[in-house]
């Protein structure tokens, strides 16, 4: 059965859009997913769902979690197949120099235009990096993310797609659930 990493953007940040995880995972049981496991407060979610799409199932998502919370959520989906060959494809572990506590991935809802980098360029900083791959930005802020012109704001205005934003440490995490089909429901993760 096929594994899904829902990122949901822009929820519990600033005391705005909260959702509390149990019961995150509660909506998406009775949308039918079963396996469901949630890490940290940031709006996270590894499910197994057998019989949709990607796009069908983001829709699905987005409408059960607009009409259970009366707040529009924008996700970003992928499969776990996706994220291993995200996570292998990073160009920029392949500098020894990096800092892998300031490396991040921006997942988009969709392929950015060809000009993306030319778009996006301007907005990094001098020892900022960025690598445009698919629907991937991986992202390297050595001044720390919270510095960075390169925001899911400033990312989705530039490109007209959804953007979410996750930290190394983080997507490796969601990996790792994805894998681990044994793994506990996480009432203790968020």
């Amino acid at each position: 059965m096929p594994i899904f990493i829902a990122l949901l953007r822009g929820i519990n940040v600033s005391g705005k859009n909260v959702i509390k995880m149990d019961t995150l995972r509660e909506c998406f049981a009775r949308l039918g997913f079963t396996s469901i496991r949630t890490y940290i407060q940031s709006g996270n979610v590894v499910f197994d769902n057998a019989h949709a799409s990607v796009t069908g199932l983001r829709k699905t998502i987005e409408q059960a979690i607009l009409s259970e919370f009366g707040f529009a959520v924008p996700i970003v989906l992928r499969t776990s197949k996706q994220v291993t060959e995200i996570v292998k494809g990073n160009p920029l572990l392949k500098r020894p120099t990096i800092d892998t506590s300031k490396l991040h991935i921006t997942f988009l809802s969709d392929h950015p235009p060809r000009n993306a980098p030319a778009l996006l360029r301007p907005l990094a900083g001098t020892t900022e990096q960025l690598y445009i791959i698919g629907k991937e930005i991986y992202l390297y802020c050595p001044a720390g993310y919270g510095n960075t012109k390169l925001s899911n704001a400033a990312i989705e205005k530039k490109l007209s797609v959804v953007a979410t934003t996750r930290n190394w440490k983080t997507v490796n995490t969601l990996l790792d659930i994805a894998q681990c089909k044994n793994a506990r429901p996480s009432g203790n993760r968020a």
